[in-house]
């Protein structure tokens, strides 16, 4: 028999349970970006180094990404509703150990841990209450609404900023706990939803190998460019001298294919997986999958890319980026929520694909804004709106497509995995095009400086042991301070830095721009528009 609110859903669009699906979705995002802000004060106050605060945010990606599916599933076993009310519960507890830890080891294994493990429950039943709730045309809205969350989203730093800047960073995680302790409560609105007939198992096994598998990859793709890509970095890991970080990222792909294998046998016995077989077999589900992927790699790209080059080598201040931010978040918003709102027949491949190309479009801005010392102001922030209007139309579309295609428990439990997916995707963009710009940088510096004839020997044999990074020319003279050259020579080489830090983002951005584009050859899977409500 069909639930008051699966009636509710089918005539009219229900206004209090998106919001509070729209605070949680913002509240992660809150999260860390009071941690980026926190960063003087955790230095100060916990006397964090700069690999602490690296770890400190390391650590919520990997549980929050190690965990989504599992959250996805425990929704489906013991409800969305009480799912989602324990993530919101660990979150608020997680932000108060964060607001009185002691030193940094308590704030990023007690407090770090809580919010993400919160967030793997929380974020999953986002996506899993909404198909049932909302049905039809209101469920694409719903959907929607959501992937405009991350456009609202880009609100939450100025506000805390502000906070941090009064109050200090302990008031600062206190008003987050607040913060989820409302969504918390506010979850007690939520309408009444169809609960799962007979007792689901848990598949334990299948949460270990997920865990592990997903564990060393993330963690090996997001230290190449810390640890090296072959050989080990200098003071980093290293096993024989070489770099840990492919190892454990094939190690990690080992173990999830393990676990697809596992998985089958799993759901003929029980009925109920971690992964269920139509996640794999639908083609339309993986081109779903493959679009939340690409937006935050995409997003990944951006954070690794656009805001380093505008505070180093630009000079922007904190708070000129933090515009930059709401240039990207208002079209996110406008376009996640108002192509379902105003087009709610348009055809989701198109409007996917037309994402994709927007959204490479953006780079390709970004890219030609690029200069050897700066960028060109009009054409970043042109790229900016065009990256949130990319973002906005893809995310407006994917997690429907998503729900379009499998029935309706499968379609409530694809939020871990598309959650998942999207950790993944920012920890690629940001490994990968990390390791593009840092390897680019690296090479070139030493290439072009061995080839240049005011490059003495001695120098360059110096800088063959240096790794260079995306920096300003100041900090880039300080990294060469200690070699004995002439000031002909170190004028030469900062001449040589800015032109390979020139040459390397561009080509990061192409990178970038192309695999993004690959992102089309997946959409001919897209071929489910509408589901018939029974």
């Amino acid at each position: 028999m069909a639930s008051t609110a699966a009636k509710e859903g089918k005539e009219k669009f229900l206004v209090l349970p998106i919001l509070v699906l729209i605070l949680a979705q913002m509240g992660t995002s809150g999260d860390n970006g009071a941690l980026s802000l926190a960063a003087t004060a955790l230095t100060q106050d916990l006397g964090a180094t700069v690999a602490d605060i690296q770890l400190a945010n390391m650590v919520y990606s990997l549980m929050a990404g190690a965990f989504m599916i599992a959250g996805g599933m425990m929704g489906t076993i013991i409800g969305w509703k009480k799912n989602f009310r324990i993530g919101a519960a660990l979150c608020a507890l997680g932000e108060v150990v964060l607001a009185f830890a002691p030193n940094m080891m308590v704030f990023i294994w007690g407090g770090r841990v809580l919010v993400g493990f919160g967030a793997s429950f929380m974020i999953p039943s986002v996506l899993g209450l909404v198909p049932k709730i909302y049905f039809g045309a209101n469920r694409a809205l719903a959907f929607g609404c959501i992937g405009a969350a991350s456009g609202l989203s880009a609100l939450l730093p100025l506000v805390l900023g502000v906070v941090m800047e009064m109050a200090g960073m302990k008031v600062t995680f206190l008003v987050l706990a607040a913060y989820f302790a409302i969504v918390l409560l506010l979850s007690f609105k939520l309408p009444e939803i169809e609960q799962n007939d007979g007792k689901l198992k848990f598949d334990g096994i299948g949460v270990a190998l997920a865990g592990l598998g997903l564990f060393l990859f993330l963690v090996g793709i997001s230290q190449i460019s810390s640890w090296g890509l072959v050989e080990a970095f200098p003071g980093a890991p290293s096993i024989a001298g070489f770099s840990p970080a492919i190892p454990m990222v094939i190690a990690g792909l080992i173990i999830l294919a393990v676990l697809v294998v596992v998985e089958k046998k799993v759901e003929a016995k029980n009925g109920l997986a971690l992964l269920p077989q139509s996640f794999l077999k639908t083609p339309q589900v993986l081109a779903g999958l493959a679009a939340s992927a690409i937006t935050f790699f995409f997003m990944g790209v951006q954070a690794i890319l656009m805001a380093p080059y505008l505070q180093l080598v630009a000079g922007w201040s904190a708070i000129t980026v933090g515009v930059i931010s709401i240039v990207t978040g208002a079209p996110t918003f406008a376009f996640s929520m108002g192509i379902p709102k105003f087009c709610p027949n348009a055809n989701p491949r198109r409007v996917i694909q037309l994402g994709y190309i927007v959204m490479a479009a953006a780079l390709g801005c970004m890219a030609m804004a690029v200069t050897k010392t700066g960028v060109n102001n009009m054409l970043i922030y042109l790229g900016a709106f065009l990256a949130g209007a990319g973002a906005g139309i893809v995310s407006s579309q994917a997690n429907n497509v998503v729900a379009l295609a499998v029935n309706e428990r499968d379609a409530a439990q694809s939020g871990g995995i598309q959650t998942t997916m999207r950790n993944v995707g920012q920890a690629l963009g940001i490994a990968l095009l990390g390791a593009v710009l840092l390897f680019g940088i690296t090479n070139s510096v030493k290439s072009e400086a061995a080839s240049n004839d005011a490059i003495s020997p001695e120098v360059n044999e110096q800088l063959a042991d240096m790794n260079f990074s995306l920096v300003s020319d100041a900090n880039f003279e300080a990294q060469i301070a200690e070699i004995d050259m002439s000031d002909a020579e170190r004028s030469e080489l900062v001449k040589i830095n800015q032109d390979c830090r020139y040459n390397s983002t561009r080509m990061a951005y192409a990178v970038g721009a192309a695999i993004v584009l690959a992102g089309l050859l997946t959409t001919p899977a897209i071929k489910i528009f509408k589901k018939e409500e029974a």
